[in-house]
């Protein structure tokens, strides 16, 4: 097991990547701390986890709270103990238009949940890990914060912000032997997906686009990249964007 004796804080972890990677850390050993917005939903991966053997708790949080981020941190610490892996994984698609015609608020909102949700669940848990001496913080960018998405502005700016976040606390808490990258998917199924496409089924000309393998990837693919960044395996890698896309960014 590659997580056993470890706490994990997983956010988003009601559905898609999220609760795939909470799923799997749990089978490796991990105690998990499983985040979102959506308690009801969460509480049901939090039993699942439990009813395989593994242990979990949920918790209801608004990663673009400071307060709920805070409270989120202090029960994962009282409850399962020191996160030694983050997993800031929470975040939502947006608005889709083009930048002129998009709302302020709809930006806003884009930036607080897949931004400055990232750089809270790291700044609340990064004083902890520092105590320990060690840690591995893992934040959800995407290719959209490398290559541009037309009808995406708010959500290329935030994903571009979360891989410059990631480089900046690398640099810094290196010294604590604390490690900090990002995952960067590609076309992944999900919910989210789901919600884009308005309930469609992927189209296979787009999807040919951009995947050199002509199909979309799995939330359990990407949970396996976050478990190779929460584990040892990993333990010279800090700072740098893992991109998981099927060739999307070099077709």
């Amino acid at each position: 097991m590659k997580l056993k004796g470890k706490t994990a804080l997983i956010t988003g972890a009601a559905s898609g990547m999220g609760k795939s990677t909470a799923l799997l850390f749990a089978a490796e050993g991990a105690r998990v701390a499983a985040a979102d917005i959506n308690l009801d939903a969460v509480e049901k991966v939090a039993h699942e986890i439990k009813a395989a053997g593994g242990e979990a708790i949920a918790i209801s949080a608004d990663v673009s709270q400071s307060e709920d981020v805070q409270r989120m941190v202090s029960q994962t610490i009282e409850r399962l103990g020191v996160p030694n892996v983050v997993y800031n994984n929470a975040g939502i698609e947006g608005e889709t238009n083009f930048l002129a015609e998009m709302g302020e608020a709809a930006f806003d909102k884009v930036i607080a949940i897949n931004l400055r949700g990232v750089f809270l669940g790291t700044k609340y848990t990064l004083p902890h890990m520092v105590k320990l001496g060690a840690g591995s913080v893992i934040n959800q960018a995407s290719i959209a914060g490398m290559v541009a998405v037309r009808g995406s502005a708010a959500y290329c700016a935030a994903k571009a912000g979360v891989i410059a976040l990631t480089r900046v606390a690398a640099l810094e808490y290196g010294r604590y032997n604390i490690r900090v990258n990002c995952i960067c998917p590609g076309a992944i199924e999900t919910p989210m997906a789901e919600r884009i496409r308005h309930g469609e089924a992927p189209r296979p000309s787009a999807v040919k686009r951009i995947s050199v393998f002509n199909r979309m990837g799995l939330p359990e693919e990407i949970a396996k990249m976050a478990l190779f960044l929460a584990s040892d395996d990993s333990s010279f890698a800090t700072g740098a964007p893992f991109v998981v896309d099927a060739g999307w960014t070099v077709s």
